[in-house]
């Protein structure tokens, strides 16, 4: 199995005061790159995560919600209770909107397709299955944006907000998300998609992208003075790339 952990690092100079795209006297919101925990890890080399970044920076800020390690994106973080306590109002009242940017395997074409499909995590904490017995209600709205030969850049409204579940419901629809082996996602190479493409003698082609090709695109959510604050993180570079190649050699 292909082994891409040594391209999963963030850069060490990684400041957290360049990650803002949106800050006031109640929340901040950053464009989180991948491969940054949003919580510490139970690691003993104590990695870098969000939260403590935040925390060097603001006394009092505190996460609103959470994406994995390996997913880029639009992430909320309350500087006072009161802001916090708004925002978990609203996510128990399922009253935010959340779009997701993937790149699936296969062509799809799905219009307001809805997965509703109960979610359960494994004894190891680290994957998720459907589970109709004992899972917990899950369910994810699913557009197709872009068709390619071979894949498809898909939006995803999650509804609920469970652990993997945007990527267990694409599985579900044979739509498994590209460079996501637990959920039976093929890695994407630049010689499946470019025509007479050659490969340097005695090198290892790696794939157009080193994770799971899934983005928290767009956040909306209600500020305490009752404004609709609606944020845009736009792709990091890695997801970018892969979708700049794709349009250039797989429309």
């Amino acid at each position: 199995m292909l082994n891409l952990d040594k391209f999963k690092k963030v850069p060490k100079d990684l400041d957290f005061k360049d990650l803002i795209i949106f800050e006031d006297e109640n929340y901040v919101v950053i464009n989180k790159p991948p491969f940054i925990s949003s919580l510490p890890e139970r690691t003993a080399d104590k990695a870098n995560s969000i939260q403590k970044m935040a925390r060097e920076e603001y006394d009092d800020i505190q996460l609103c919600h959470r994406l994995d390690k390996e997913t880029s994106g639009a992430l909320v973080l309350a500087k006072n209770s009161e802001a916090y306590r708004n925002m978990a109002i609203q996510f128990e009242d399922r009253l935010i909107r959340k779009e997701y940017h993937a790149v699936a395997n296969g062509v799809h074409h799905l219009d307001s397709i809805s997965v509703f499909l109960p979610i359960s995590i494994l004894k190891n904490g680290t994957a998720v299955r459907i589970d109709r017995n004992k899972g917990k209600v899950a369910e994810t709205i699913f557009f197709t944006e872009k068709n390619y030969d071979k894949h498809t850049l898909i939006k995803c409204f999650p509804v609920s907000g469970r652990m993997h579940q945007i990527r267990v419901h694409l599985q579900c629809l044979n739509a498994p998300i590209v460079c996501d082996p637990t959920y039976g996602g093929d890695y994407i190479y630049l010689s499946q998609i470019k025509r007479k493409f050659n490969l340097k003698m005695e090198t290892e082609e790696l794939p157009l992208i080193k994770r799971v090709a899934l983005h928290a695109y767009k956040i909306s959510f209600t500020n305490l003075n009752g404004e609709l604050i609606d944020i845009v993180a736009p792709y990091p570079k890695d997801f970018e790339v892969l979708i700049k190649q794709l349009d250039k050699f797989s429309c």
